[in-house]
């Protein structure tokens, strides 16, 4: 931990910070995955608002 003191001793503590990293672009897998997970997201909202305006 990095810690400072000013004038009057009073002490400023840092966190110590992580090391940065780049993301990686996602496989072929991976992108297949998340187009399903979004087909399905969008499926449960449609079918959410559809229910939501048969009861209303």
């Amino acid at each position: 931990m990095y810690t400072t003191t000013n004038e009057e001793g009073i002490l400023n503590n840092y966190a110590a910070e992580p090391k940065m990293y780049y993301a990686e672009y996602p496989a072929i897998w991976e992108q297949r995955k998340y187009v399903l997970q979004g087909l399905f997201a969008t499926l449960i909202v449609t079918t959410l608002v559809l229910v939501s305006f048969t009861v209303s």
